[in-house]
């Protein structure tokens, strides 16, 4: 009779479970861990390459409430690549600030939202609106997919005009690729929380982005037209071209008849050509990684105020090791940010205030939306102290930008107030004015507020 307590006799290996429960077990370990498994025996290496099963698992396990697993490259990709591809595309989700200033371009968004879609991802441009309101538009950016031969291709939209696809992501992009408002682009990820959008100028000279449109006539016909402007001289990489090009000055300064100089000449004017076709320089994004407020950060995050001329602006509020608030306004043309107002005093006044803190609130009006009545989640105006939970002081971008000026005329009143407002928003303003810029949300619970989609 066996003994129960020999472990020889009670031996149960992980082969021993039925592969399906095999299967399920491995579908929540890491890559590595799944690697190291496979390093154990043929059986597990067997188990492993299995990618109908196995990455479908991990794939569906992982995105599958966020996106539809098996429309991704039309169906016809391997799992293993979709699961490595969206691994490094997930941190993507959400919202992204351009940082520095715009290029050539000049239709960098400063504001971008990055959202699953159906079979790709979608980069969406965010903007104040125009009408005095506390609407924002949204309009496409930057389209993320995969195509049905495995190609990872981006596309910017230039002019925010592209409807959402439908259907597989390989058939819309026969589609786009006619479009001349899209431009093939690269994404370059610099860690996690910052990535380079450069414009893709050998797009066309590649066989894989040659084979993805064969399938139309028109596609053919722009394919063609790609090889005219690659024969011409605009295809090679950038370090290529500029290699090529030192060793053609250096070498031709010794040529005999100034034959290398008419060389080089034609390769500047070639480089010149190619720059003239340029559409998009590239472009830096950072991660807004704080995009809301918190308990012990109340006014952490984005947030829209109407400001003195009656527009939209879209603010930035981040807290430092010590509790002190700096406030970003984001969106002005020389610059992706530019300070607002800034506080190392992390301590704040509670109600009741005294009679002089009474009379700067008071004392100060309250901007609102030109069309309030037609705004959607709107909020009651907060005209009374008695709507304050908490007073802060805070300090101009005057004082810390410009300190020489300080105590010069128009600038020696630097100092003002943060006031925070029952209902979790907050407002601030300045002593040497006579208004108050009330702050909403700009996000909500993962949710995009009173956003206007332009293609509508």
């Amino acid at each position: 009779m066996a003994n129960p307590k020999d472990p020889k006799e009670c031996s149960f290996s992980f082969s021993d479970f039925p592969e399906d429960v095999q299967l399920c077990i491995l579908s929540f370990l890491s890559l590595p861990d799944i690697a190291n498994f496979a390093c154990t025996s043929k059986r597990s290496v067997s188990l492993c390459c299995n990618d109908t099963k196995l990455w479908f698992t991990l794939c569906q396990r992982r995105w599958g409430s966020k996106t539809q697993i098996n429309k991704w490259g039309g169906g016809q990709i391997t799992y293993k690549l979709l699961y490595k591809t969206l691994t490094q595309w997930e941190n993507l989700i959400g919202f992204w600030r351009h940082c520095g200033r715009a290029g050539l371009s000049g239709q960098c968004p400063r504001l971008i939202i990055f959202e699953w879609g159906p079979s790709f991802v979608s980069g969406s441009r965010i903007c104040p609106s125009k009408n005095g309101t506390y609407y924002v538009t949204k309009s496409p950016f930057l389209w993320m997919g995969i195509s049905p031969d495995g190609q990872i291709v981006y596309f910017l939209d230039l002019e925010g005009q592209t409807e959402i696809p439908s259907g597989d992501f390989g058939s819309w992009l026969e589609f786009v690729c006619l479009d001349q408002n899209l431009v093939p682009a690269n994404v370059n990820f610099m860690g996690k929380d910052h990535f380079v959008v450069e414009e893709n100028l050998n797009f066309w000279h590649s066989s894989k982005s040659k084979d993805v449109l064969r399938s139309s006539s028109s596609s053919k016909n722009l394919i063609e037209d790609s090889d005219e402007v690659i024969e011409s001289g605009i295809a090679g990489s950038l370090p290529d071209r500029f290699v090529s090009e030192m060793y053609m000055h250096f070498a031709n300064r010794k040529s005999p008849g100034g034959g290398g100089d008419r060389a080089w000449r034609r390769q500047r004017k070639k480089e010149k050509e190619r720059q003239g076709r340029r559409k998009w320089e590239p472009e830096h994004f950072l991660k807004v990684v704080d995009c809301s407020p918190t308990p012990d950060k109340p006014l952490q995050g984005l947030w829209k105020g109407i400001s003195g001329d009656m527009n939209l602006s879209f603010y930035l509020v981040k807290y430092d090791e010590i509790g002190g608030i700096i406030c970003q306004r984001i969106g002005d043309f020389s610059s992706s940010y530019t300070l607002v107002f800034w506080t190392s005093e992390p301590m704040s006044m509670e109600s009741p205030f005294s009679l002089e803190e009474e009379r700067i609130y008071d004392d100060r009006i309250h901007f609102q939306p030109v069309a309030a009545e037609d705004q959607i989640h709107s909020q009651p105006a907060m005209t009374g102290i008695e709507m304050v939970s908490h007073i802060q002081h805070i300090n101009s971008s005057c004082n810390l930008m410009l300190p020489s000026l300080v105590g010069s005329a128009g600038l020696q009143h630097g100092e003002g107030r943060i006031w925070q407002y029952m209902n979790g928003t907050f407002g601030f303003g300045f002593l040497r004015d006579h208004f108050i810029i009330d702050l909403k949300h700009i996000i909500q619970e993962g949710r995009l507020l009173d956003s206007v989609n332009l293609l509508q």
